[in-house]
């Protein structure tokens, strides 16, 4: 595994006062990136129609790190089981995406800041997104509905992330226009690499058919533990994939698991646990291959 520090070169190191969940549990240094070196403003989904891939967590964890980080992020939550939503501690009976993809509000209308995090925003999430679906269809800029909405406040942040629902329905494809780039979580498992030729299909299509602009961002390997088939599955994603499989690597971990049920990200449960530091580990090489060329 390459050294943390190849992803970080001419970066400025410098050190931030933290939360008081956070204080004292572990010595953390934050690498700030110069504004000028980033390319800001990005929206990128994180899809996979797999269930149970890591998706939301990745999806909370890299925005909070970022945010930590000093970068202003918003979170979307796409997916109306909502789990990102309540994974941040937010209610999910509140206004969100719903009513902004059916035109009843602006999302600055129910962007909501949180108190945990500084920089960091969620966009929530509630069941009634089920509806999406089915209503979408039906309207001439069904397929434009998110991008509009997210296009209003896109200036306001560094980078917007969707956390998509695990399909590949109408509000996925809403997703997928709406973004510049996919970041795709992969299991380390047997089955993960099933489903990914008809994510693949779908992104190609969006591409082709209704956004030019969209690119992968990279694949992930998520809910690693260290077996020969985990090592057999990152060793074809990397063969298969190239640069765009992230060296950073996400292994299982009981604090990891147990962060959402505390409406926290993990660097705020317990910020010196395995999972904590993964995701810091990501933050950071999704930086430096942000960097500007």
């Amino acid at each position: 595994m390459r050294n943390n520090a190849a992803y970080l070169p001419e970066s400025p190191i410098v050190y931030i006062i933290l939360p008081k969940s956070i204080r004292n549990r572990a010595s953390l240094t934050i690498f700030v990136w110069p504004n000028i070196n980033i390319e800001m403003g990005k929206i990128v989904a994180l899809a996979n129609q797999k269930g149970g891939v890591g998706k939301t967590t990745t999806a909370i964890n890299l925005a909070a790190n970022l945010a930590v980080m000093g970068k202003k992020v918003l979170l979307v939550d796409a997916d109306p089981q909502a789990n990102a939503t309540s994974g941040l501690g937010f209610d999910i009976n509140n206004r969100g995406i719903y009513e902004c993809i059916t035109g009843e509000c602006g999302a600055a209308d129910v962007i909501i800041g949180s108190p945990d995090v500084k920089h960091l925003s969620v966009l929530p999430s509630s069941i009634d997104l089920v509806g999406a679906d089915a209503e979408l269809p039906g309207l001439e800029d069904g397929h434009l509905r998110m991008k509009k909405s997210l296009d209003a406040v896109k200036a306001e942040y560094d980078f917007i992330f969707i956390d998509c629902s695990p399909s590949l329905g109408y509000t996925t494809v809403n997703a997928l226009v709406a973004a510049d780039s996919v970041l795709i979580p992969v299991q380390c498992e047997y089955f993960a690499l099933e489903g990914l030729g008809k994510l693949l299909s779908t992104i190609k299509m969006t591409k082709s058919r209704l956004n030019p602009g969209l690119e992968i961002e990279g694949f992930v390997m998520t809910m690693y533990s260290r077996s020969r088939l985990a090592n057999q599955v990152t060793l074809e994603v990397r063969e298969h994939f190239k640069h765009l499989a992230y060296d950073t690597i996400i292994q299982r971990n009981i604090r990891l698991s147990e962060a959402p049920s505390h409406g926290k990200p993990v660097i705020l449960h317990d910020a010196a646990s395995t999972g904590s530091a993964a995701y810091m580990n990501l933050a950071k090489e999704f930086m430096q291959r942000n960097r500007k060329q």
